[in-house]
């Protein structure tokens, strides 16, 4: 169904509810985010290889995985406001988790602490998403889940530009260097407890935020109780069954060029510092909340199945483009590929949760659950640039996309007779 641009986006009683929860998705950009700045950054202060550094992609996402079916479940007893501060206090703990794993210099701890933030994020997800579509008219949820994300794409533009300026350097190691060889362990020191002040900040505003909710009145969006979803049941939705795979396909692909636009750029332009290669990742990441913005500008005039259709083949286009050409071509290409990025997690995901009723909740973990794609996509790229090139890596994401297409096209309708049966209840808060 297009989306009328009189539609109102949400009721008045909702707006300060919806202005808390928005402020959830900004929050959580700086945990996902601030990988792809670690990712290079600790390839060089722990002396990684490409494959070793993209597991801190895995340790995080994996987090998200297995969390998530216990976070929506903990939600349907307790409702979305305690679930959210469950995930800002786990989320919490993880970045002072971080402190004593740059003191000790131990990569293992890291990616535990890492994994902790994830579990957190995975809890803010399974809350907000669904929480989101259902502030308002269900006419306007794809409008309405696609502006709040466009908050958590203010979020990822910002992280980035903060993180290089306060985490990587342009300086380097060069063995072949005595000197540098009898400095080796203060330099690496040094690289690993640069991220210290910024997880502490992350930290204390996690807690801040937790405050706030806790002693904000949100209103119940329901009296009584959906009822308990067998798992066994969500199966029977198709529609939800093909989200969660372009869910996990499309977030593994994101993630995994994200991951390595910087080492795209260093290896295509080899002598470049990576605080010059990190400007392309800004450029991704700004094409990526533009493209927010106006894909939910674009929503009000064009169905969200159709936006999605043209979004996903722009990504297949760039990436294609930087497969296959030489120069600085292929960098720039990657970079345009954030805005086609943009729509597709939060246009999936409203598609994919329509219908459920009662089974909303139990649908949202699995479509949270679906960003374990962030995990293994980018250590997949990891192992084939090592065993041949960055370059080739990227035929991943590219076929990645040809699911999302798909989806777009024909997976995303839904089975009206199986819908039809469903207990359409909204959530409570």
């Amino acid at each position: 169904m297009e989306n009328s641009p009189y539609q109102p986006l949400t009721q008045r009683q909702y707006v300060v509810p919806l202005i808390l929860v928005t402020t959830l998705f900004f929050l959580w950009a700086v945990g996902v985010n601030l990988n792809d700045i670690l990712i290079p950054h600790l390839k060089k202060a722990f002396q990684l290889t490409d494959l070793q550094s993209s597991l801190i992609q895995t340790a995080f996402f994996g987090g998200y995985f297995l969390a998530a079916l216990p976070a929506g479940r903990l939600m349907e007893r307790v409702g979305y406001r305690k679930g959210i501060l469950s995930g800002l206090l786990i989320c919490a703990s993880g970045a002072l988790l971080v402190i004593p794993a740059a003191s000790l210099r131990w990569y293992g701890f890291f990616l535990v602490a890492l994994f902790v933030i994830a579990c957190g994020q995975s809890f803010l997800e399974v809350a907000a998403n669904p929480c989101v579509t259902i502030l308002g008219p269900p006419e306007s949820a794809e409008r309405r889940l696609n502006l709040a994300q466009s908050f958590n794409s203010v979020g990822a533009v910002i992280t980035p530009v903060l993180g290089s300026a306060f985490i990587l350097t342009n300086s380097g190691y060069t063995p072949s260097d005595p000197a540098a060889i009898q400095q080796l362990q203060p330099y690496l020191a040094s690289e690993a407890s640069r991220v210290k002040g910024p997880y502490l900040w992350i930290a204390a505003i996690f807690l801040i935020l937790a405050a706030v909710i806790s002693f904000t009145r949100l209103p119940d969006i329901q009296k009584p109780e959906a009822g308990h979803a067998a798992l066994r049941d969500v199966w029977k939705y198709r529609h939800l069954v093909r989200g969660v795979i372009a869910q996990l396909l499309y977030v593994g692909a994101q993630v995994g060029v994200a991951s390595f636009v910087i080492r795209f750029a260093e290896y295509l332009a080899p002598g470049m510092p990576d605080k010059t290669a990190s400007n392309y990742l800004k450029l991704h990441l700004l094409g990526f909340m533009i493209g927010r913005f106006a894909g939910s500008a674009l929503m009000k005039y064009v169905a969200p199945a159709r936006l999605l259709a043209l979004f996903a083949t722009g990504a297949l286009l760039c990436v294609a483009s930087a497969v296959s050409l030489s120069g600085m071509a292929p960098i720039w290409a990657i970079a345009f590929a954030g805005f086609f990025h943009s729509i597709m997690f939060p246009t999936i995901f409203s598609l994919s949760i329509k219908s459920l009723g009662t089974f909303t909740k139990l649908g949202s973990s699995f479509l949270v659950m679906a960003i374990i794609g962030g995990a293994v996509v980018p250590a997949l790229m990891g192992y084939i640039s090592d065993a041949a090139d960055i370059q080739r890596a990227f035929i991943v994401p590219l076929a990645c996309y040809v699911y999302v297409l798909y989806f777009s096209v024909k997976g995303y309708k839904v089975n009206e007779t199986i819908a039809s049966k469903g207990e359409t209840v909204p959530a409570r808060i």
